[in-house]
């Protein structure tokens, strides 16, 4: 088992010690395993950007058109080469093509210092992602979760975690 294997299982047995509500949910549900990612942090970042607002089969399309521009090489500087209007090309919206052009620029300035992400506070590291166009806090959280796989981060503004809990405890009203 890998080292967050051990964290999952140390979080979910945590979780059921603590939490009867959890510890059902688990049951029915199974055992939490999180993906390793198996992509760059900067090529997390843009797909993010690409798939908000998207259908699914329509986002995974725009994804794949994107992606073949780079021939393997989907880095910031590669972005900011290609011209926006082969962007636009592959089917991005504008406001997709100046969010990442933004990201890509912020990388390239340092402003966004994707190697040392990882090793940024949660809280700094959604302030550092947020001054990129199209990027918000939600987005920085669930990179946290996915890319850098942490834990211990619950996106309490997101309306699917907040309607699940209610559900979940019986409440009558979604958490604030």
């Amino acid at each position: 088992m890998t080292t967050t294997g051990v964290h999952e299982q140390q979080a979910a047995e945590f979780l059921a010690r603590h939490d009867r509500v959890m510890a059902n949910l688990m049951k029915r549900t199974g055992p939490f395993h999180l993906p390793r990612p198996s992509r760059s942090h900067f090529a997390a970042l843009a797909e993010s950007i690409l798939h908000q607002q998207l259908a699914g089969a329509a986002a995974r399309a725009i994804h794949g058109r994107f992606v073949a521009l780079f021939d393997g090489d989907l880095s910031p500087e590669a972005v900011l080469a290609v011209p926006p209007r082969k962007l636009r090309a592959a089917g991005l919206s504008g406001r997709k093509v100046a969010s990442i052009r933004d990201l890509a620029a912020r990388v390239v300035d340092g402003s966004v210092p994707l190697h040392r992400l990882g090793r940024l506070a949660d809280e700094e590291l959604i302030t550092r992602l947020s001054i990129v166009r199209g990027i918000g806090r939600w987005t920085a959280e669930m990179f946290l979760i996915f890319q850098l796989r942490r834990l211990d981060v619950w996106p309490v503004g997101d309306y699917g975690i907040r309607k699940g809990y209610a559900l979940a405890y019986g409440l009558r009203k979604l958490p604030t």
